[in-house]
């Protein structure tokens, strides 16, 4: 399926191209995403799904074919795969920026193919949890540029020699959330997708009645 979202970001064209390609500046602006490594082309990591009571993790890659600074132009394929089951997920993501008055404005085209359990769900019902995801997503990213630049602060001078203090544990890393498909949708959708299963679970049973009678 293709989708494509636009959004603005209220920084110059040039600042907003460096933020966007600092995948760990902009890691936890992406919904369900856990970003493990980066090289400056590759990055792997891996993105949850909730379907109601199920969650569903890919692990994969997305790669950079293409980075055009002067054009403000970049292609990215991922390739996931469900840790527990079979299902696949493969997008390849065409950006592109372009100079506004008030700021940039961002053009994203996904062509996107997915198997196993989300992809009941169908282009309308994905299209538009894309809308909300990445409407999240722009309004994470411009909150980060908008944030002032850390200020250098003169070197403190040296504290006399002291015994060494006990470490402290550092706190656990809180898990990210994964996405929630059906609350992501909103009541609508939830309802069609709600209706929808209940029609296949009654087109079922009248089958299964039907062969009981023939039997």
């Amino acid at each position: 399926m293709e989708l494509h979202h636009e959004f603005t970001v209220p920084v110059p064209v040039d600042d907003a191209w460096r933020a966007l390609l600092d995948v760990e500046r902009i890691a936890p602006c992406m919904p369900g995403a856990t970003v493990d490594d980066y090289d400056g082309k590759t990055v792997t990591g891996s993105v949850k799904v909730k379907v109601g009571p199920i969650t569903v993790t890919y692990r994969g890659t997305a790669v950079f074919e293409e980075q055009d600074d002067s054009a403000h132009r970049m292609v990215l394929i991922a390739n996931g795969k469900e840790t527990r089951g079979q299902g696949t997920a493969r997008a390849t993501v065409t950006g592109t920026l372009a100079e506004r008055d008030d700021g940039t404005a961002v053009s994203v085209r996904t062509d996107l193919t997915v198997t196993g359990r989300p992809a009941q769900f169908g282009r309308g019902v994905m299209a538009e949890v894309g809308d909300k995801l990445v409407g999240q997503f722009a309004e994470c990213l411009a909150r980060r540029l908008e944030e002032p630049a850390d200020r250098t602060e003169s070197p403190e001078p040296v504290a006399p020699f002291q015994p060494a203090r006990p470490v402290r544990p550092v706190p656990p890393v809180q898990p990210v959330e994964p996405i929630d498909l059906l609350r992501t949708a909103g009541p609508p959708v939830a309802k069609r997708v709600a209706v929808a299963a209940a029609i296949a679970v009654l087109a079922l049973v009248f089958v299964r009645i039907r062969r009981h009678r023939h039997a």
